[in-house]
């Protein structure tokens, strides 16, 4: 929770490190965190792959269905930020890869259940052991209080951001 979060807490005014008469966009911290996940995206592809293997983004609903985070499709479209549109989409790659099934709820027949199918089970339990690789690779050269810092900065970021979003949310349901 990020400070302005906080009850009586007092928010704080917008930085004003960027300006637009000299922005550059290879600079600002957003293009970097977006070329850092693709970047590691494409290294978890590689690392991974092999015909009919997931790609990196059928491992976050693959591990979330294996963690029990979700079981039906709009639970985990909402656990993966996607819409249920999208959603199907990555599972019918899931599927036709024979990593999981749909089977209609018995009590209620508009919910569709997702399960794991063995290979499914067996490629969830991967994703751990890569994404650490992989992260533990970028993150070469940084002392643990490096890590601990970075990962402040970013908590802080992310605290920001979601209350951007907030922020936008309220105003467009006020018009």
């Amino acid at each position: 929770m990020s400070d302005s979060q906080r009850p009586g807490a007092v928010p704080r005014a917008a930085a004003d490190f960027y300006k637009p008469e000299n922005y550059q966009a290879e600079e600002s911290v957003g293009y970097m965190m977006r070329r850092i996940t693709t970047l590691v995206s494409q290294a978890v592809t590689s690392d991974m792959w092999e015909p009919g293997a997931p790609t990196f983004p059928q491992w976050a609903p693959l591990y979330k269905l294996h963690l029990g985070h979700a079981t039906t499709v709009a639970e985990l479209a909402r656990e993966c930020q996607l819409d249920t549109g999208a959603m199907t989409r990555l599972l019918d790659r899931l599927e036709a890869k024979g990593l999981c099934r749909r089977v209609r709820s018995l009590s209620d027949r508009r919910v569709v259940n997702i399960e794991l199918t063995d290979e499914g089970r067996a490629a969830a339990r991967q994703v751990p052991h890569v994404l650490c690789r992989v992260q533990n690779e970028a993150l070469a050269g940084f002392s643990r209080e490096e890590w601990e810092q970075l990962k402040g900065y970013l908590r802080r970021i992310l605290d920001n951001t979601q209350a951007l979003a907030v922020r936008g949310e309220k105003d467009e349901s006020a018009s």
